[in-house]
């Protein structure tokens, strides 16, 4: 992957998608931000230049978006996974790189946000799998990371993201992407069907902020200096 093709942002609106992009575009990486209303995507990328000059930063409507780049982040909520994944099926093409960073709250059909819903395929980024075009791998991740935080440059980041796909070739590129933002360390978790556990930790760490009025991610203790060797 070229350091000039753009990480397209499905969602890049939102506080965690526009998080990612201020964070990849400070790192150098070129980004297309994806929205339903061209004219919102517009507006945030315009945001991300003000704070990273130098770096190109579009915004386009989510379709758009995917075209620009190999891979492709989905940073939406829960309830609009399915029908963002449904209007993306003519735009993702063989070859493309889906991290899906969705997780099924019940906060999506007026719950707490505390509580896991089921989904019929094991996870969300299960189903995420089932509805991409054939030749489309899915990746899950960032599922642990403070939006809030992403979306400050100003704060350090020190945590681990876990990673989890059944491409090995796939993650390693994810994992490349991770490593660029300072303070994140993308750790291999295993095959795609593992997303169900790893989806689980966000209503648990939503939990533990509430209490302790923070924006904790997790970090894991023991690993191998080198991860992706």
């Amino acid at each position: 992957m070229s350091a000039a093709e753009p990480i397209a942002i499905v969602g890049g609106t939102g506080a965690l998608g526009f998080g990612l992009a201020l964070r990849l575009a400070a790192a150098g990486r070129a980004v297309a931000i994806g929205s339903r209303d061209a004219a919102r995507a517009g507006e945030a990328a315009a945001r991300v230049r003000e704070r990273v000059p130098d770096v190109p930063v579009e915004g386009l409507e989510n379709a758009d978006a995917a075209t620009r780049g190999r891979i492709v982040f989905l940073a939406v909520p829960f309830r609009a996974q399915s029908e963002n994944l449904t209007n993306l099926k003519s735009a993702l093409s063989v070859g493309q790189v889906l991290v899906d960073a969705t997780v099924p709250l019940a906060a999506a059909v007026s719950g707490r946000a505390t509580r896991l819903l089921g989904v019929p395929q094991g996870s969300a980024a299960q189903q995420a799998q089932e509805m991409v075009p054939d030749g489309v791998s899915v990746v899950s991740a960032l599922h642990t990371v403070s939006a809030a935080t992403l979306g400050k440059l100003e704060l350090e980041l020190d945590q681990d993201v876990l990673v989890a796909g059944d491409s090995s070739e796939a993650k390693r590129e994810v994992a490349e992407l991770i490593r660029l933002i300072p303070g994140l360390r993308p750790v291999d978790a295993g095959p795609l069907e593992l997303a169900r556990l790893i989806e689980g930790l966000t209503p648990l760490l939503i939990s533990v902020n509430i209490r302790h009025r923070a924006h904790a991610g997790i970090r894991l203790t023991g690993l191998p200096q080198e991860l992706w060797s």
